[in-house]
């Protein structure tokens, strides 16, 4: 039996903080009717160091009675006073087990612990509890260990220049924050002089006021482009110290990865409970043929400052035989790919966005041209996403498809940018929808969606498939149709 870190006595006392609120009326009293206060407050502060010692005492009476036992077969973590809750896991129903030693912590020797299995509620952890160094060494000896003799060498190293490719391919907003950012340094300009000559013509008289305020604009315009790049600099610089020193080792039936400069994180996860595999890519990484792997497994990377990372980037052609014995089938060929005249359906809306921009931005220049400078600033900036987005949709056409295995399932799609590859058993198929609109019946097309087990309810879609290829899908998944009007649900036969 043991008991957490001390430390935690400090987290059990900040939930019995509202006590000080004794103390603050006391001092706020003294302050506010007396002259000579700190006299009157040396002599009452008993008081408030009696508040303290309650609070510090109430927290180490919780702490005292959380405890914390290890078995050859479970972890049991026990918490209460009067009311006890006991929380028991079995090390083989663990899905993953999360170690965090932050910065602040190391000195203490403190060990953050969060276990997770496929029941609870979702996004929440199962146990979480905070150790000695010396307690979770305990518990990494009831872990099952990766064999060496059994381990896969491809998965052992990933180079620096592949974490530093991943950090920056991964960083929030690369994109959006250039584009942004290039919007205010432009827009600032014509925002200015706009505003000047619509001033000028409404009063001469504030002339002087409306320079003092009209030079400000330009200025706070590139401002805020340097913070939004700025931003992106900083998510950038935060995943090289989240997911440097990156290691992962696994065989057949266990991975253990480890990474992070700053706060360290170590991961075990048992493969068998893993729900599926997400290669990941977005336009540049695809024409370079860059994949990051990723994967859905529940504790793992379920935390918004990480992400759910098996292997940083590396190129494509890597993906191969060698990495099939973890599920990832890089070699695989799409059986089932959108029809060829449905290619309408991924690019309708960045091609009318597209060809309307300029049309509006000449009616603007007719109407109004005061605002004409403005207006075409506009239309060039909503222009570039759009035709970006046409080439994105175009790759996703190109692409998308699905393949059924013998016990695995393939889809290939794309999620606004993000183009993913969802490998996965096919007993972790939960839920599929097909949609079909009139113009789509008459093409004899269907829109599919895929859901698969994960503590994320997450769709993939996959567009404009043939209806003769959904009849073929469905009779390899083992599954039957029930029509409602233009929409019709897959289901599962009762034997999965």
């Amino acid at each position: 039996m043991y008991h957490e870190h001390p430390l935690r006595i400090l987290r059990y006392s900040a939930k019995n903080i509202w006590l000080l609120v004794f103390p603050l009326i006391r001092n706020f009293n003294i302050l506010s009717h007396s002259r000579d206060w700190f006299y009157n407050w040396l002599r009452g502060a008993w008081f408030d160091i009696l508040i303290i010692g309650l609070i510090l005492m109430i927290g180490y009476i919780k702490w005292y009675f959380a405890r914390i036992k290890i078995t050859d077969s479970a972890i049991t973590h026990e918490t209460g006073i009067f009311l006890n809750i006991r929380t028991s896991i079995p090390f083989i129903s663990i899905s993953s087990v999360t170690a965090v030693r932050k910065l602040h912590l190391r000195p203490f020797r403190a060990v953050n612990i969060r276990c997770d299995t496929r029941a609870g509620f979702f996004n929440t952890a199962d146990m979480k509890f905070m150790v000695t160094e010396k307690i979770y060494q305990e518990i990494l000896k009831k872990l099952p260990k990766v064999m060496n003799d059994n381990s896969i060498d491809p998965l052992s190293k990933p180079t620096a220049v592949s974490v530093i490719l991943f950090s920056f391919f991964f960083s929030s907003g690369l994109s959006g924050v250039i584009y942004i950012a290039a919007f205010f340094f432009q827009g600032g300009n014509i925002a200015r002089d706009i505003i000047t000559v619509s001033l000028s013509k409404i009063s001469e008289s504030s002339e002087k006021i409306s320079r003092s305020l009209l030079l400000k604009i330009p200025d706070a315009a590139v401002l805020i482009g340097i913070l939004f790049i700025g931003a992106w600099l900083l998510s950038f610089i935060i995943n090289i110290l989240t997911y440097s020193k990156f290691h992962v080792e696994c065989d057949n039936r266990y991975y253990r990865t480890s990474y992070g400069a700053v706060n360290c994180r170590e991961h075990w996860i048992n493969s068998a409970h893993i729900n599926y595999i997400d290669l990941r890519q977005n336009l540049i990484m695809k024409f370079s043929e860059a994949i990051a792997v990723h994967i859905s497994c529940a504790g793992y990377g379920t935390s918004k400052r990480s992400l759910p990372v098996l292997l940083p980037v590396r190129k494509e052609k890597n993906i191969s035989k060698d990495l099939e014995a973890i599920g990832i089938l890089g070699s695989a060929r799409t059986e089932f790919r959108p029809k060829k005249t449905g290619m309408w359906n991924y690019i309708w809306l960045p091609a009318i966005l597209s060809a309307c921009v300029f049309p509006l931005h000449l009616i603007i220049s007719r109407f109004f041209p005061l605002f004409s400078g403005l207006s075409l600033f506009a239309a060039i900036m909503i222009e570039i996403p759009s035709a970006w987005f046409i080439i994105v949709k175009t790759a996703a056409f190109l692409t998308s498809g699905i393949s059924v295995y013998d016990d695995k399932i393939m889809v290939k799609c794309c999620k606004w940018a993000g183009f993913h590859t969802v490998i996965a058993d096919r007993k972790k198929l939960v839920k599929a929808g097909i949609e079909q609109t009139i113009f789509q019946k008459i093409g004899r097309r269907c829109c599919v969606a895929l859901w698969f087990e994960g503590e994320k309810q997450i769709k993939y879609k996959i567009k404009s498939l043939s209806t003769s290829d959904i009849v073929t899908i469905s009779q390899l998944l083992d599954c039957s149709f029930v029509t409602n009007k233009s929409k019709i649900t897959l289901k599962q036969a009762s034997d999965q």
